[in-house]
């Protein structure tokens, strides 16, 4: 390092590129890199535990003033369904036989008697012998469920009845019903006695 720096420093410099996400933190750590650490990504790594890989890039692009685009749609854990479309085949084909449409056609998903532990069994005694994966139940239900299963009891719509409901005022009602007598009640005051 140029220069040494005190404790609090090298903390109000951490805190600082915490706050910051992205090129700006990169090339923040570029500029601290540059100034207190001769350019160096690996001092910069000891001296504020930031990852070199990051200080580096960050140097490359206050180096060259080009940015480079983050991908983050390439970063994390793919859908089991991406990784095995074959398990995905797998699975409509055991469950798409136990499974109905909405009987409303109000959703797109299809209600299924199977639970997620039926399908791992059925699973587990299909693909006894192959390299297919086989999931947690967990991971299953979620699996279902982005397959546009949901697990409820299939029943059937229930009729609409056809008959009007009888109102007082409806000429179909073979008779019409009297109002009953309106009462009156009497508000009586506790303050006041009753006359006798």
């Amino acid at each position: 390092m140029r220069a040494e720096l005190s404790v609090s420093v090298i903390e109000t410099i951490k805190q600082a590129a915490r706050k910051l996400t992205g090129f700006r933190r990169r090339a923040f750590q570029a500029e601290v890199a540059a100034k207190f650490c001769d350019g160096s990504p690996r001092r910069a790594e000891r001296a504020f535990g930031w990852g070199r890989d990051a200080v580096n890039t960050g140097l490359q692009e206050l180096r060259t003033g080009i940015r480079c685009c983050d991908d983050f749609t390439t970063r994390g854990r793919r859908k089991l369904e991406e990784q095995s479309p074959q398990l995905a085949d797998e699975i409509h084909a055991l469950v798409q036989p136990e499974s109905q449409a909405d009987p409303k056609f109000q959703t797109p998903f299809a209600y299924t008697r199977m639970t997620a532990r039926q399908v791992r069994e059925q699973l587990a005694a299909k693909t006894a012998g192959t390299d297919l994966p086989l999931p947690a139940e967990r991971t299953l239900r979620s699996m279902l469920n982005r397959l546009g299963y949901r697990l409820r009891r299939v029943r059937k719509t229930k009729p609409q009845k056809n008959f009007p409901k009888p109102t007082p005022s409806s000429t179909i009602c073979g008779k019409s019903i009297p109002k009953p007598p309106a009462t009156r009640k009497r508000s009586v005051s506790r303050s006041t006695p009753r006359p006798k």
